[in-house]
């Protein structure tokens, strides 16, 4: 096996499927990614049908440990950034109340704990949207709580909060480029 490389890239899935095949679709696009998959997570994989079939520069982690053993690595300099794409509504508010009982949170808060730097792609950013569900197109309203929530995120120190899959891309490529020296 190769040397891991340091620093890298930790992306969590969780059990959001609003541009759940497009982020998962992003994720093969970039070196040197580990892929956090959450219990919620595995079960949209299954629904989409999709497989975790990565860049070999890449590492899958599974939520299998209640203290999410694998977010030591933050405290060793492993990651440079966080992508939680996309982000459920219960992801989103766990993380706004410091909450960190699953893989997907405990991330975020051990990233929050090293100073990395997150980028959150929040499912529930306007009070009415449409996404693609397995089976199609459907609309989604969601709850003043979560419309709430994903603002207070916006307020959190190295949190970048985005709400398009433009927006998810264009911060990524920002990140990207900042750490290659180009931002």
């Amino acid at each position: 096996m190769a040397k891991l490389h340091t620093p890298r890239w930790a992306w969590v899935l969780t059990g959001s499927g609003h541009f759940f095949t497009e982020s998962f679709a992003l994720i093969h696009r970039i070196e040197h990614c580990d892929v956090f998959v959450s219990k919620a997570a595995n079960e949209v994989l299954r629904m989409y049908g999709l497989k975790l079939d990565f860049p070999e520069t890449s590492r899958v982690l599974h939520d299998k440990t209640a203290s999410a053993i694998p977010v030591g690595e933050f405290y060793h300099g492993v990651y440079h950034t966080v992508v939680i794409a996309p982000a459920s509504s219960n992801t989103v508010a766990k993380c706004v109340l410091g909450i960190s009982d699953t893989l997907a949170t405990n991330v975020f808060a051990q990233a929050g704990k090293c100073r990395i730097p997150a980028i959150v792609f929040a499912c529930d950013t306007a009070p009415e949207l449409e996404t693609m569900a397995p089976h199609g197109l459907v609309k989604v309203y969601p709850r003043r709580i979560d419309l709430e929530n994903t603002e207070r995120l916006k307020s959190f120190e190295r949190t970048e909060v985005v709400e398009s899959l433009a927006a998810l891309e264009a911060a990524v490529r920002g990140r990207h480029d900042e750490l290659a020296g180009h931002g």
